[in-house]
């Protein structure tokens, strides 16, 4: 677009910084920006919340990555269009092994490519992996702050209901849906979210770095929910950017 700005998110080339946290929610950019000193709001063109400000005298950026994997492929072209090389996703999730608490934060290594954008980018056999210096300055993180923490695999649906296994509306349901948690408990995978296979993807393929780091909302094999762990996977991806800045190659 004329200027330089990106046509979905509304940035242009200098307006982020090299490292960006990626979450869904735009109520969450916020949250981020309030633990920033001298944060800005750069655009919120179609909800996409852009924000930069200093953590501990570091410049870090936040964007909106809007929900599901479209969204978030959309925004990651165009913030890799501006110069951003590093993502970190801090998202919600729904945890499927029992042993994992509700506030608890999951640190995915590698994501289940149960949607579909990423197959327009590669064939499905190419795998969903963080980048490992992500992902250790995330677990570093998690550790110095003392968070109940767990590293693997996740799995990520296009769809919050029935691709994770709940019904539809009025009770629809394919008999595949009563497969999909077991199967995916007996492959050990950690828990359902909707957007970390899809950045992994592309993210390798353009040569950038990314990982995820997760709050558990909700336990699928207790059957409990509560809003809890979202500050901690805010602070530690904080502390994550802070020591991976000026890495990237």
């Amino acid at each position: 677009m004329e200027g330089g700005y990106q046509y979905h998110v509304r940035v242009r080339r200098g307006d982020l910084p090299e490292v960006v946290l990626l979450p869904g929610d735009p109520e969450r950019v916020e949250k981020i920006a309030s633990k920033l000193s001298h944060s800005s709001v750069l655009t919120r063109h179609r909800g996409l919340v852009a924000v930069r400000g200093e953590y501990k005298g570091v410049q870090v950026g936040a964007v909106c990555s809007g929900m599901g994997a479209p969204s978030t492929a959309i925004v990651v072209e165009e913030l890799a269009k501006v110069g951003v090389r590093t993502l970190i996703r801090v998202g919600s999730t729904g945890a499927l092994q029992p042993n994992i608490g509700l506030g608890d934060v999951i640190i995915a290594t590698g994501a289940v490519r149960l949607e579909g954008t990423s197959k327009q980018y590669v064939m499905p056999e190419y795998p969903a992996v963080a980048d490992h210096e992500v992902t250790r300055a995330l677990i570093e993180a998690s550790e110095t702050l003392g968070l109940k923490h767990h590293v693997g695999i996740v799995a990520s649906t296009d769809s919050f209901y029935t691709g994770q296994g709940r019904p539809g509306f009025n009770d629809y349901k394919q008999s595949w849906m009563d497969d999909v948690v077991p199967d995916l408990q007996a492959a050990g995978v950690l828990s359902f979210e909707m957007e970390s296979s899809l950045l992994f993807v592309i993210s390798t393929l353009y040569g950038l770095r990314s990982g995820s780091i997760l709050a558990v909302f909700a336990n699928r094999a207790t059957d409990e929910f509560a809003v809890k762990g979202e500050d901690d996977a805010i602070a530690a991806a904080l502390e994550a950017a802070l020591s991976l800045h000026g890495s990237s190659g």
